[in-house]
């Protein structure tokens, strides 16, 4: 009698109590729980793995498209028996003074020793380089870049403004003359923005660092093509910054 009077009271206390969970039935549940939230982190650091990497390569085909417009160009114009240099870790076509070049403060380019003609053969070539196979998409902006000696200039704004000029100059040559199909400023970049821009330098940056002799100044009077690439957005890099750091 006694002890089924203890068992009828120990039914009673279980059912009485329908929130009673062993420890092991707890321990089991906090181990789910673990188990969920580390397949989600090994998720997530997979898919940013893969953004990382996506971005990555994405940088490294642009930088591989600019080396091939610039060597292509090079080589093009070469054919031409016009010489041109690849400078400033292939993100620059230099054109050296012998080949287009400025008299002393002025920046229309000049008639003598054919150089409208060779500025327009510039022109075709750039054209059919970057639109070959669709490049443009890897570009961000190409900029005509003018220079001058160290000598101040009485123009308006100075070297800086001259720079300029001779930029501008330039690139009113091409959309002038070249053919309609070949017009440089109809190209658009990948955001679908105008491809080329035009800047000035002044005397700031010398290829011919001692400057004496005319011969040193007219290395200095020059245009630079610059070309830059398309680049993963500052909010893509950020967003993957802070799923490293959660």
């Amino acid at each position: 009698m006694r002890n089924r009077k203890f068992s009828s009271q120990h039914a009673t206390v279980d059912d009485e109590n329908p929130y009673w969970i062993s420890f092991s039935d707890i321990m089991s549940g906090l181990l789910v729980i673990f188990v969920l939230a580390s397949l989600a982190l090994i998720l997530e650091l997979t898919v940013t793995k893969f953004e990382v990497n996506d971005a990555i390569r994405e940088i490294a085909r642009a930088e591989q498209v600019r080396r091939d417009i610039l060597r292509e160009i090079e080589e093009d114009l070469r054919k031409r028996n016009i010489h041109v240099e690849i400078s400033d870790n292939h993100t620059v076509l230099r054109i050296p003074e012998n080949i287009l070049s400025f008299d002393n403060n002025e920046y229309r380019i000049p008639e003598f020793a054919g150089m409208k003609e060779t500025a327009l053969e510039i022109g075709r070539v750039l054209n059919a380089s970057i639109t070959k196979e669709a490049r443009w998409k890897y570009l961000d902006t190409i900029f005509i870049e003018g220079h001058t000696d160290r000598r101040p200039s009485p123009r308006h704004m100075g070297n800086w403004g001259l720079s300029t000029f001779r930029a501008i100059s330039v690139w009113n040559y091409w959309n002038t003359n070249l053919p309609e199909s070949m017009r440089l400023n109809e190209l658009k970049n990948h955001s679908g923005s105008p491809l080329f821009s035009v800047s000035g330098y002044g005397e700031t940056r010398p290829v011919q660092k001692i400057q004496e002799t005319e011969n040193d100044f007219q290395k200095n009077r020059r245009i630079d093509i610059r070309f830059t690439v398309r680049r993963p957005a500052l909010e893509e890099f950020t967003n993957i910054k802070k799923l490293l750091e959660d």
